[in-house]
């Protein structure tokens, strides 16, 4: 096969999270054959510093990798900001790029299946991204990839040539996004992604995957999605930036090799209508009581 695409990891203040991360991707079949490239961001204050400084030794220690460079930014970026010049310069010098933050764990499996997805679709004028988590649908065919409008960015990879579309205009996506292309972008009303960029626009949050979204779902792109997850987000714990507690979303069971690949580019009816479902029973009327009676619980 082609040499393995660069792993991109942003790290910040969470030394037990990386360490977790840096192991289990340590132990993926073709580590040894990746660049990992760690963009590490400074303190926002003197609180977290202590913290920053042993990420700073963690990460400029792995071993494991074909090569290992370590970014350390001199100012806060926050993780906006972080992910965005990172991924564009390692697009920019590599081609393409798998990205990690410091909270996905990930299976052994994991760079094997994005490098062969980015092999695959390179060059394809649909397919945009490569998501490496989804929802726990079932496990009975875990060696399958699927094809969707949707993007999942924990644990992602994409290509220069549809990253250098990326744009973080709000007052444009708002013009853009009409009422009914709005309905689509959120899943035909199961899920509420729109309202990110809402909350982006009233500045009570700065993030960045919404944008990353909205920009394939505004070129027709399509995204390459596990049937089984192949990692595990385990930074929602209450540690993270904009990341509340949730068990739910949590994966207990790590998919496979996947050697079955959609049939055609076009969206898969079967399983986006499995994954709806799982999300009608997330919004049930229960769940909304409980999250908000008791909104720092684990659900």
């Amino acid at each position: 096969m082609p040499s393995a695409a660069p792993i991109v990891l942003f790290v910040y203040a969470r030394p037990d999270h990386t360490r977790r991360t840096i192991e289990a991707l340590a132990l993926n079949e073709l580590a040894d054959h990746s660049d990992l490239i760690v963009y590490a961001d400074a303190a926002r204050n003197e609180s977290e510093a202590v913290k920053v400084r042993a990420v700073r030794e963690l990460v400029n220690a792995a071993s494991g990798f074909r090569s290992l460079t370590v970014i350390e930014r001199e100012t806060n970026y926050g993780l906006a900001r972080n992910i965005i010049e990172g991924v564009t310069d390692v697009c920019n010098r590599y081609g393409r790029a798998i990205v990690l933050e410091d909270d996905i764990v990930t299976s052994p499996h994991f760079l094997s299946y994005m490098n062969n997805a980015l092999d695959r679709y390179a060059g394809e004028p649909r397919i945009w991204h490569i998501s490496g988590w989804n929802v726990t649908i079932g496990i009975e065919k875990e060696n399958r990839a699927f094809a969707w409008r949707m993007m999942e960015c924990w644990g992602w990879a994409t290509w220069s040539d549809k990253w250098r579309f990326f744009r973080k205009d709000t007052n444009f996506l708002m013009g853009a996004i009409n009422p009914d292309e709005k309905r689509r972008f959120n899943l035909d009303g199961y899920v509420d992604y729109f309202s990110q960029i809402l909350a982006n626009a009233n500045k009570e949050i700065n993030t960045w995957a919404v944008y990353w979204y909205a920009t394939i779902f505004l070129n027709d792109g399509l995204c390459i999605s596990p049937y089984q997850s192949l990692v595990s987000n385990i930074g929602l714990d209450g540690s993270g930036l904009h990341c509340g507690r949730s068990r739910s979303l949590a994966q207990m069971h790590l998919g496979g090799q996947v050697d079955r690949w959609p049939d055609g580019i076009y969206e898969d009816v079967e399983v986006v209508s499995k994954i709806k479902r799982y999300h009608k029973k997330q919004n049930s009327v229960i769940l909304r009581l409980w999250r908000f009676f008791f909104p720092g619980s684990v659900v």
